[in-house]
């Protein structure tokens, strides 16, 4: 009777055990797929080749949480953009819709797998090597707390800015402008003293960054 005991109680760990490898390989699955949705917009591994896409491979987890936060909550503009490629090819979304399907898990999961990814930036850029000696100016004056390197490291949890695309940047510096980007008070303090000669600067400083 024990040795029967001992043998059920065997096989019903063996079950326990082979069902949670089930639920990971097709958690992993799903995640998969996940991360093949993003990559039909944002480009392999978050390369992005779109101008107004931004690259996000590379992004700290932490700032892509925070990111899709703001886009469930429509704290930031959510245009409509036409899937590139992909089964959806033709069709159009929204950053808000697409953040709001995904659970909290696979938020996480997505942005620990993008955040692995190397930052690939953007090349081939037209650049006014004018403006973007002016925009470090402006940057080592009043940005570098919180974008150190000039904007190139993961680990300010601010976003990737050198080497970002120049038309993506422009336009979520026109969305701070207008108040429709959530900024914390330290920023806010700091984008008030900018205008948009300085604006325009910036863009072109982290745009030299090949």
């Amino acid at each position: 009777m024990k040795h029967k005991l001992i043998k059920v109680a065997s096989m019903m760990a063996l079950g326990i055990m082979l069902n949670g490898l089930v639920m990971i390989n097709v958690s992993a699955a799903d995640i998969g797929k996940l991360v093949e949705g993003c990559d039909y917009c944002h480009g392999k591994d978050g390369a992005s080749t779109n101008s107004k896409v931004p690259i996000i491979g590379g992004f700290s987890a932490p700032y892509m949480i925070d990111a899709m936060k703001t886009y469930k909550n429509k704290e930031r503009p959510c245009p409509e953009y036409e899937y590139p490629e992909g089964p959806n090819k033709g069709k159009k979304a929204t950053m808000c819709e697409i953040a709001d399907d995904i659970s909290e898990g696979d938020t996480k999961e997505l942005a620990n797998h993008f955040a692995a990814k190397p930052f690939v930036r953007a090349t081939n850029q037209p650049f006014d090597p004018v403006l973007a000696e002016k925009g470090k100016v402006v940057h080592e004056d009043l940005c570098v707390k919180c974008h150190d390197k000039g904007g190139s490291l993961p680990s300010d949890d601010s976003s990737i800015l050198a080497g970002q695309w120049m038309d993506y940047t422009r336009q979520a510096l026109k969305d701070y402008s207008a108040g429709k980007r959530p900024m914390i008070k330290k920023m806010e303090k700091k984008y008030k003293k900018l205008n948009e000669e300085d604006f325009e600067a910036l863009v072109h400083y982290f745009g030299s960054f090949k």
